[in-house]
């Protein structure tokens, strides 16, 4: 901020110094006199008239056209050698015209030296709006001579004729580029300085987002309001640098109404967030009002310009003056109250623009002043300038509070990880300890359901004395399968089918071969089933060891064959077939069928059970 006020001080006073330091030398003349034809409505009044001549005071709301003639002397032009080329005047002469027109021809002595624009169709291009600078060539001077100038004046466009600079080349070049750059070079460095600060604080506006408490999507509407002031004080300033508008004089000139207004209104709509004053009960109305004095002005520019009244835009522009006056006012007793830095400042950049706006309202709407050059589009880079700090400063503080909150953020984020860690870890633990229960669950109820039973069923043979060895045997062989099996099942490769029936093949083969069965396998070498997991191979091997115990106890049958097929959609279908005596499923009660029931619900398998004689089939289709 130090730097960029520091900048703009240098190059204010290097304005300045160019503007005093331009001053008429010895060898220039001021012509202020001039015979004057001016054609309004038909109407031709002629006479002589005193330079500079103010179209817009002289014919208020009305435009036409009008002719100068004004007579000079050169005091060292040589008769002798006049018509004789670069000779004569001795040194080479020049004029400048701070501001001429709309449209304009001048001549010298009956020759053309430069024409702009149409002077016949109104409201075309506006050529008077920068200075003009012109080389008298030496064969057309002579000691006497005369200016012809023909001007076109729209209504309220500032036309005339200013007073006229002649003089040495160097003289006249010094006021000429000390003109152009306080009118041209200085537009533009604004304009350019206004439009980066402007697109910077829309950028932000449109980018730095938060959430309200409805959860919805808010912006910062002070980045709005500066935006959009110093977009509209670029397309006022940057209007000096459009000579052929594209649009309707009417439309054009409504729109650098417009933009004055425009500043104006986004300024203090600005400043009332800066003093944080937007919950306030009367800011709302006030905001409103802004808009629809705005509004207004585009209506009667409008109007001022289409219908030729422009005593509308000086009532307006007073308006707008005296709301301004009334805002400052405000504000600056506001700040002085409860004096905050950057409000301080901003007060300071309103109480100049004030003070210099008044200054060029009183000068170019109450006075005949006429060429000179507003300087509110210097004080304004005071307010752009701090403006831009003030936007800076807020970023700054909305980033460091976001870097805060990022950060504070990170350490609770890293502090819940690590809770959740220590909960993961404990979480892990009771798992661990969960299976470990389910695993001595599952084998103490496989030890009661299956070798407890049939030890029970032994001790029961052995008490009653009327078992015979034989079946004690097979009890007690019964007993040691259902153990192995138990044990077997703690090491499953998890669905792996065809592994599980080469496991039960390997227990139970002896056993067929000692009862006369012939045991036939066709099982297919199918891939692990990624869905069947250890419990549910548990099942599994305990269903096929039901239907294969079935039959070596109930079936009486002399051949058995296993069957395992891998099934369209994926799956797989296991066949345990006999050609024993046979059962009806729906009326055997006993409690294998019951467990094969149970176990197939568990693990989701359809069982089918065919009981005819000489061909049983329990079958178990797993999808």
């Amino acid at each position: 901020m130090y730097m960029a006020l520091r900048t703009f001080v240098w190059l204010f006073m290097f304005w300045l110094g160019l503007l005093t330091g331009a001053g008429a030398g010895a060898a220039t003349l001021s012509l202020r006199d001039a015979y004057a034809r001016t054609t309004v409505n038909g109407v031709v009044t002629q006479g002589m008239v005193t330079l500079p001549y103010n179209w817009d005071k002289r014919h208020k709301g009305q435009s036409g056209t009008a002719t100068f003639d004004i007579a000079f002397s050169l005091a060292n032009t040589d008769e002798s050698k006049v018509g004789q080329s670069v000779e004569a005047p001795v040194t080479l002469q020049a004029v400048y015209f701070l501001r001429l027109g709309t449209a304009y021809e001048v001549s010298l002595n009956g020759t053309l030296l430069e024409r702009n624009g149409d002077l016949q169709t109104p409201n075309s291009a506006d050529f008077g709006m920068i200075p003009r600078f012109m080389v008298l060539p030496p064969y057309l001077l002579k000691k006497d001579n005369l200016f012809h100038i023909r001007i076109k004046a729209d209504a309220g466009r500032r036309a005339g004729v200013p007073i006229i600079v002649v003089g040495t080349d160097k003289e006249i070049q010094t006021l000429y580029k000390s003109a152009y750059f306080s009118r041209v070079t200085s537009s533009e460095v604004v304009m350019i300085l206004s439009l980066l600060v402007g697109t910077l604080a829309l950028a932000l506006w449109f980018t730095q987002t938060d959430l309200n408490q409805s959860q919805n999507l808010r912006r910062d509407k002070l980045y709005l309001y500066a935006g959009l002031a110093e977009l509209c004080w670029a397309l006022r300033v940057g209007s000096v640098l459009v000579e052929e508008p594209v649009l309707p004089w009417f439309v054009w000139g409504s729109l650098n109404v417009m933009a004055l207004g425009g500043w104006s209104c986004f300024m203090m709509a600005f400043c009332c967030m800066v003093a944080e004053w937007s919950q306030r009960r009367w800011t709302p109305l006030f905001l409103r009002s802004l808009w629809a004095l705005l509004a207004c002005g585009g209506i009667l520019a409008f109007m001022a310009y289409a219908v030729h009244l422009p005593w509308l835009l000086t009532a307006w522009y007073g308006l707008l003056t005296v709301v301004v006056l009334v805002f400052v006012i405000f504000f600056c007793t506001a700040t002085i109250k409860k004096p905050v830095a950057l409000q301080v400042v901003v007060a300071l950049a309103l109480a100049l623009n004030l003070a210099v706006g008044l200054r060029d309202w009183i000068v170019f709407r109450l006075t005949d002043a006429f060429g000179g050059d507003t300087l509110t589009r210097y004080s304004s880079v005071v307010f752009g300038l701090t403006l831009s700090y003030i936007v800076i400063v807020r970023f700054r503080t909305a980033s460091t509070q976001a870097r805060d909150l990022t950060a504070s953020l990170a350490n609770r984020v890293a502090q819940k990880e690590q809770e959740l860690v220590s909960s993961y870890q404990r979480v892990e633990q009771l798992v661990r300890k969960q299976e470990r229960d389910a695993e001595r669950t599952r084998i103490l109820h496989d030890m009661h359901d299956g070798v407890g039973s049939y030890i029970t069923t032994a001790i029961r043979q052995i008490e009653s004395g009327k078992a015979s060895q034989v079946d004690l045997l097979k009890t007690l062989r019964e007993s040691l399968d259902q153990l192995k099996l138990s044990i077997d099942a703690m090491n499953l490769p998890p669905g792996d089918i065809t592994a599980l029936l080469a496991n039960l093949r390997y227990r139970l083969e002896p056993r067929f071969i000692d009862s006369d069965i012939e045991l036939q396998w066709d099982v297919d070498l199918l891939p692990p089933a990624t869905r069947l997991d250890d419990k549910t191979m548990r099942h599994l091997q305990f269903m096929v060891f039901e239907a294969l115990s079935n039959v070596l106890q109930h079936a009486h049958a002399s051949v058995l064959r296993i069957e395992l097929r891998a099934t369209s959609a994926g799956g797989a279908q296991l066949r345990v077939i006999d050609n024993g005596c046979g059962f009806n499923p729906e009326q055997a009660a006993r409690k294998g069928l019951r467990s094969l029931r149970e176990r197939a619900a568990l693990i989701g398998a359809r069982l089918v059970f065919v009981g005819s004689p000489g061909h049983t089939v329990v079958e178990i289709l797993l999808e």
